[in-house]
């Protein structure tokens, strides 16, 4: 019995134990809670406003309300009444102005087209789509359990001149349209039943950066980031490899964590290297006391064995994966991409990984047929995928930092960047956007070089390089590893300037041959050929017209300053120390219509169309930059009137010889010349031109083209026949009118209709004519010149899409996309 009396008691305390809180388990799922980082896409889901709206200033915290708010009741903060009450009078959410819209958006390009040269930093370089001012809106929750943590929103790029309020807070403003913005929301939000949460973003795009078509609105992407408060730090993380050997490279991690508690921290920071399958290849621990409120960099060094190096051709990467604990707690994690490479930039040219290394590059702006500058992922990765099947190597980013992603992208599929500043300040502003750049970007392996500015007045003037000098040392503190340049079109001898550089950047410098002859005439410059030719032609045009503005493929006519498509890289190839060379430009762009104004409202720049459509041109430089053999002849063979007049037959090759042949007739064999166009003047006949391309005496390859028929039918093309049901995938859809026997019909002009069923839409058109006044967001486009585009996104729901393409007269067809998860 007494035995019995003491075991219940036991039962007892041991029960009354069991109810005490567990303090290591509690603290164990509180560690657990806020040690995951999160980064949430926020794209979706706005609500979007044209138009300016007047937000009169608040001289009380928190006293915008209106827009910048939701309405607040009594139960769920008492304190945001009292906080509102004199703001009756601010301007009142009205659904019925707005529309829901998904990010990237760009509302500059649903607009419709004006003759008015005012537009832009000068006429016609806008491309005559006006600007103005929009908001964007959206109403979201944050869970109680985010409660003590910190939350952060960051844009990656709004045009322009932003401003953004929270739950009736004025949180910032940010002028440049190319750098990111970043926001601490965790004072500012409401969590779980404190209520809803508001975002209104003011854009005013009316003023402009550069001289090209900009875009309006938030057109990049939009992150919210949740972590704990001792974390990471933005673009926190800086890893190099000092010195690289077959055998072992060595790894510099700097890490910059902040502690934004109120007392001081002991953590440990765990770094470890993987490779690309995930493996762990070494691992470096470090202990630190960080002082609260405070900021630290903690240095560590880690090495790879046999490392695998990064290039072009292969792009291996590795990646640093941060662990920072407390008390035995992971509390925040992080992820950097780097590469294992060495770049060497000298006075005999390029060197990757020690070899000579020619750069065949092309610059390119930002925008893109049917959707402005407000690029999905997937069209930025098919527009580098369509550079990396020509043979390019290399990317500039004129004129402006890019999109965080197609760095991302260029990493992984193997193609040197130019990172290039928009422009050449020395202000606290200026220098600002310069240094976000370089921490966001510096630990890309694809960046090679860094680019101060383009074709500034000032270039050559003692203030000029007053402001060059303090850009470069400001570059030069934070990545030591690249060296830097400035894209030079004229007074690169004037003002001391171009000592300020690691590498003179020559635009152009094939006019009387400068870069060679100032090679000679300073023997410690560096010099590298930072833009060439500026062809300008018309896809598929082989006659100039002012009437028409349209520019021959065939024939250099105006602007005069470059040369024709190829020829350039001649200069590279006899000149190795130039390094290489970016062509103006991959794609035609919006705006900066050169030599025409209005109606045209898209340059004529390209070896491609704004499409992606190659011109004559990009086979030229297919030709030079492939060993892939390589015959194209020009113009088509469609000259129903011209019979028995003379035409030249142009053809660009790298096979040694080509033979033409006229239905069936050779009319002549021509050695090739390397990088020039071979021509054959030929006296018009319908039928079938044929040539054929030879190395060592054989037949390697051949070009063919007929006279065609009227056309006859639709046919459709998409890039992938799977998409991701994401809601941001894209299928880039090719649209092709043809003759009775499947020939591309080179002057078709047809209206195309598309209809569309499944889980997608139809997020733009275009055609690549650059005198098109069409909607870009439409259901229906022309043919220019045999062809025309149509873009198709995938919304979020697993199934398929079914696309639909006819035309009058002319046989229609479809095609079928699958979208999966």
């Amino acid at each position: 019995m007494q035995f019995k009396q003491k075991f219940m008691r036991l039962l007892c305390f041991f029960f009354l134990l069991s109810l005490i809180p567990n303090e290591g388990n509690a603290q164990n799922s509180q560690q657990t809670n806020t040690s995951k980082r999160v980064r949430e896409n926020f794209d979706f889901s706005w609500l979007f406003h044209k138009g300016d709206i007047a937000i009169k200033r608040a001289v009380k915290a928190g006293g915008y309300g209106g827009l910048t708010d939701v309405n607040v009741t009594v139960e769920t903060n008492k304190e945001a009444i009292i906080a509102y009450a004199d703001v009756a009078k601010a301007a009142v959410f009205k659904p019925e102005d707005w529309k829901e819209v998904n990010l990237p958006h760009d509302w500059c390009v649903e607009g419709t087209f004006v003759n008015d040269n005012s537009i832009g930093s000068a006429p016609a370089v806008s491309g005559y789509l006006p600007s103005g001012v929009g908001f964007y809106r959206k109403e979201f929750e944050i869970p109680e359990t985010d409660k003590g943590k910190k939350l952060s929103i960051e844009f990656d790029g709004i045009f322009r001149n932003s401003t953004v309020w929270v739950n009736g807070q004025l949180l910032g403003n940010h002028q440049s349209g190319y750098t990111p913005s970043n926001y601490d929301l965790t004072d500012v939000l409401r969590y779980g039943n404190e209520g809803k949460n508001v975002i209104l973003v003011k854009v005013d795009a009316t003023e402009y950066e550069g001289w090209w078509y900009e875009g309006c609105g938030i057109y990049r992407h939009v992150w919210l980031n949740k972590t704990n408060r001792l974390h990471v730090d933005r673009f926190g993380t800086y890893v190099t490899t000092p010195s690289i050997s077959a055998d072992e490279a060595s790894v510099s991690i700097k890490t910059m964590l902040k502690n934004e508690y109120n007392e001081s921290k002991n953590i440990t920071l765990v770094s470890k290297i993987v490779d690309n399958k995930g493996v762990v290849l070494d691992t470096i621990t470090s202990t630190q006391a960080i002082e609260p409120f405070c900021s630290t960099e903690i240095a560590q060094k880690g090495a790879i064995q046999k490392p695998l190096l990064w290039s072009p051709e292969t792009p291996n990467l590795y990646k640093v994966l941060t662990e920072v604990s407390e008390n035995g707690y992971i509390i925040d994690t992080y992820e950097t991409t780097f590469g294992v490479r060495t770049v060497e930039i000298n006075r005999n040219g390029v060197f990757l990984n020690g070899k000579l290394y020619p750069v065949k590059g092309t610059c390119n702006h930002h925008d893109f047929a049917g959707i402005g500058v407000a690029l999905p992922d997937k069209i930025n990765e098919y527009k580098l995928k369509v550079l990396k099947e020509l043979g390019s190597n290399a990317y500039r980013c004129s004129h402006n930092p890019p999109t965080p992603e197609l760095l991302d992208m260029c990493d992984r599929m193997g193609l040197l960047v130019l990172d290039e500043n928009r422009m050449l300040s020395s202000s606290e502003e200026g220098i600002k956007y310069l240094e976000t750049m370089l921490y966001r970007d510096r630990n890309h392996p694809s960046i090679f070089m860094w680019s101060m500015e383009n074709e500034e007045w000032i270039q050559g003037t003692i203030m000029g390089a007053r402001i060059l000098e303090t850009l470069v040392a400001t570059t030069h503190k934070i990545d030591p590893t690249r060296k830097v340049t400035a894209a030079m079109n004229h007074a690169r001898n004037e003002g001391g300037y171009s000592d300020k550089l690691d590498v003179v950047g020559y635009n152009y410098g094939d006019k009387k041959l400068a870069y060679v002859t100032d090679y000679k005439k300073y023997p410690q410059r560096v010099e590298f050929c930072t833009e060439s030719t500026s062809f300008v032609s018309t896809r598929g045009e082989y006659e100039s017209s002012w009437g028409k503005s349209v520019c021959s493929n065939s024939t250099i006519w105006q602007p005069d300053w470059g040369p024709y498509p190829g020829e350039d890289w001649a200069d590279i190839v006899k000149y190795p120390f130039l390094g290489g060379l970016f062509v103006w430009t991959a794609f035609d762009y919006r705006g900066e219509p050169t030599p025409f104004r209005w109606p045209s409202i898209s340059s004529h720049f390209g070896f491609m169309d704004v499409c992606g459509f190659p011109k004559d041109g990009y086979y030229a430089y297919k030709a030079a930059w492939t060993d892939i053999p390589t015959v194209h002849i020009f113009p088509h063979w469609n000259w129903k009137g011209k019979e028995g007049d003379s035409i030249k037959v142009h053809c660009y090759t790298n096979c040694d010889e080509v033979e033409l042949l006229l239905n069936g007739k050779s009319v002549g064999k021509q050695k090739a010349v390397s990088y020039k166009k071979l021509i054959w003047p030929l006296i018009y006949k319908p039928g079938k031109l044929e040539a054929r391309g030879y190395k060592a005496g054989k037949m390697v390859t051949k070009d063919i083209v007929e006279t065609t028929t009227d056309p006859a039918q639709v046919a459709l093309n998409s890039d992938v026949n799977t998409i991701k049901a994401d809601g941001c995938d894209v299928a880039v859809i090719k649209v092709v009118i043809k003759d009775a026997k499947g020939r591309v019909v080179p002057t078709a002009d047809n209206l195309v209709k598309f209809s569309i069923e499944g889980s997608g839409k139809i997020i733009g058109v275009g055609n690549g004519n650059p005198n098109s006044h069409e909607p870009d967001k439409a259901s229906q486009r022309m043919a220019y010149n045999g062809y025309c585009m149509v873009l198709v996104q995938s919304d979020k729901e697993v199934g398929e899409i079914r696309i639909k393409a006819f035309s009058e007269d002319l046989k229609g067809t479809e095609v079928v996309i699958k979208t999966v998860k």
